[in-house]
């Protein structure tokens, strides 16, 4: 009962937050490239972002020097009027105008002359109409205002045009990856059809710009400078106009030199990416066509039409973009599977710790159960076995001392009774009281140079009387010369004292024990002591040195004991440098065998063993 309490315990403190965690690190694991691309893609969008608006910046300050080359050129006191030759001033004044163009309010093309060039004739020819009032095109218009008052809205919030209500965005010639990624995220069906025709319009890759169809008159109103673009037979021409001071009723414009715009942009765009992304990206500026007209890194080649991230320029260069593509595409693929990878690893270690922990939890939960029941087991066993001799030594000093035993053979025969049971009970104390000063690192040792089979001989005798009428064979096999070790004299007697009592509990129906003294040629002596009893349980052959542990451990199969014996027999042999083993012995029984080390030859010729060392403590 008590374990499966432990057991719910451990799962319910352990397992199951450690089951909760795992779960939750695998689907972090699986949600790493997902986010790194996510950062990645925020932080090139930023770029974008900036470079759109810096590209507008600048081609609003180009706005802004035209315009005071029109208010210089036009309160110039030696200007002509008409102004017919403000088309070839202003070329000459600013580079940057291809033709320059001026329109009255009431409808007139006062500049540039027909006759003049290819350039004015195309101009004239594309947009006289226009201009004068006499047609309405569609055109993307900005009323010089600074860049930031001029946001680019989603498809979605984009503002209804205000002069052509049903003007509708246009679908944009690039498709972002991020954008194409969360496409086939949130709409299983990216292909055209049924599934994905109703989808919300901020899953379409639609433009953010909306063209306004109308005619130049209606297009600046009552405003002073602006710009527009528009396209004709699929040309982008881009237009600044601008009302003077000197002359209001006159509208003074020019035409931009698109590849000259586009050169000075592009001079810029190198030096405009962040120094620490110039490696990793390339920064292009695509036309509507989705064709580079610019690039950070001169010879990149790309899948122009699928950038990484792209920005919309605006207005003043419609559906033009702010591209970038990544340099190396498996790159952010490869961090992403490394940090996969690493965090996978991560998490098989902490799993396999948790694993590992939970096993040595349980097992040390198990050892500590097992001797929680072999502690009480233990006070059982020496409560019996001091309540044994106790008895018998009462009732035997009471006959006695009763005077109803007359005979000096019995009276004889009860002394030595009483004189076993004492024995037996001091050595129990004995034992006990030793295991404690064990267990505190109390127990004394008193080394010193004795003869081994000296001592086996002694301690045997005064085992031999009480063995042979408890109905023993008990043989001696000793060896004639001594054999020195290094020892404290009661410790080792009290091994070889605790080896012959476990024989005898455990001796069954044939009472046969033997001791064998040997120099094993290693420097080593070893002591036998062999029974032909119950032997040793397979798989308990070292669980009979721990402690409190019974092979047998039953009170009703009336074999005494208290489980101390063999673990203290063992801890005094390790306490010499020596072991205790045991293996099972042919033809039934078991075998202990002590293993201690041999001192050095003796100084002296009569052998006198003489103190080797001083008392030491475990």
């Amino acid at each position: 009962m008590a374990m499966r309490k432990i057991a719910l315990v451990f799962v319910t403190a352990v397992i199951l937050p450690s089951l909760v965690l795992a779960w939750l690190a695998a689907r972090s694991i699986r949600d790493q490239q997902f986010l790194i691309e996510r950062q990645q893609s925020i932080i090139c969008q930023g770029l974008a972002d900036r470079l759109a608006a810096e590209v507008q910046a600048q081609i609003e300050a180009s706005r802004r020097a035209f315009t005071n080359r029109v208010e210089r050129l036009a309160g110039d006191p030696g200007s002509p009027s008409p102004p017919s030759s403000f088309d070839e001033r202003l070329r000459q004044d600013w580079p940057l105008a291809e033709v320059g163009f001026v329109v009255s309010l009431d409808g007139r093309i006062l500049a540039p002359e027909r006759s003049t060039r290819d350039e004015a004739r195309n101009f004239l020819e594309f947009n006289e109409r226009f201009l004068t009032g006499r047609e309405l095109v569609q055109v993307y218009a900005n009323k010089g205002l600074p860049p930031t008052q001029q946001p680019v809205l989603p498809a979605a919030q984009a503002p209804a045009n205000r002069y052509d209500p049903t003007a509708r965005a246009q679908q944009r010639s690039v498709l972002p990856q991020q954008s194409l990624q969360q496409l086939q995220i949130e709409e299983p069906s990216s292909q055209p059809g049924p599934q994905n025709a109703n989808a919300p319009p901020q899953l379409q890759n639609v433009s953010a710009l909306v063209p306004s169809t109308t005619e130049f008159r209606r297009l600046i109103g009552e405003d002073r400078s602006g710009m527009l673009a528009r396209f004709v037979e699929n040309r982008l021409f881009l237009l600044f106009w601008h009302r003077p001071a000197a002359r209001p009723e006159l509208a003074f414009g020019a035409q931009i030199n698109l590849p000259e715009l586009v050169r000075q942009v592009g001079d810029r765009l190198p030096g405009a990416v962040d120094p620490a992304l110039h490696n990793d990206v390339c920064v292009a500026l695509l036309d509507d066509n989705a064709r580079p007209m610019a690039l950070s890194r001169p010879g990149f080649q790309a899948v122009w039409k699928r950038p990484f991230v792209a920005t919309e320029i605006g207005e003043v260069l419609p559906h033009w973009e702010l591209a970038v593509y990544l340099a190396d595409p498996a790159k952010l693929t490869q961090a992403a599977r490394v940090t996969h990878l690493a965090l996978g690893l991560v998490l098989a270690v902490l799993v396999a710790a948790i694993g590992v922990g939970s096993w040595l939890i349980i097992a040390d939960l198990k050892r500590q159960v097992r001797l929680a029941a072999q502690k009480t087991d233990f006070v059982s066993n020496v409560s019996h076995e001091l309540k044994t001799p106790l008895t018998s030594i009462r009732m035997f000093s009471e006959l006695l001392a009763g005077g109803g035993v007359a005979e000096p053979d019995r009276q004889r025969l009860y002394l030595n009774i009483i004189a076993a049971e004492t024995a037996r009970l001091t050595r129990l104390i004995n034992n006990v009281l030793d295991f404690a000063r064990l267990q505190r690192g109390e127990r004394k040792y008193c080394f010193e140079r004795c003869d081994l089979a000296d001592l086996v001989r002694e301690t045997a005798a005064t085992s031999r009387l009480h063995l042979e009428r408890s109905g023993f064979h008990f043989d001696c096999d000793l060896p004639a010369s001594p054999l020195w070790v290094a020892a404290d004299r009661d410790a080792l007697a009290q091994v070889i004292l605790n080896l012959l009592s476990n024989a005898e509990k455990y001796s069954g129906d044939q009472k046969e024990i033997t001791l064998r003294l040997a120099d094993t040629g290693r420097g080593m002596a070893e002591l036998r002591v062999l029974d032909r009893g119950l032997g040793v349980p397979p798989g308990c052959e070292e669980k009979i040195f721990e402690q409190f542990f019974r092979a047998h451990d039953n009170l009703n199969s009336g074999i005494p004991g208290s489980g101390l014996g063999l673990t203290l027999a063992r801890e005094l042999a390790r306490a010499h440098g020596g072991e205790i083993t045991y293996t099972p012995r042919p033809g039934g029984g078991s075998c202990f065998a002590l293993r201690l080390p041999l001192a050095p030859a003796a100084a002296s010729a009569a052998g006198a063993p003489a103190p080797l060392a001083k008392a030491a403590a475990l």
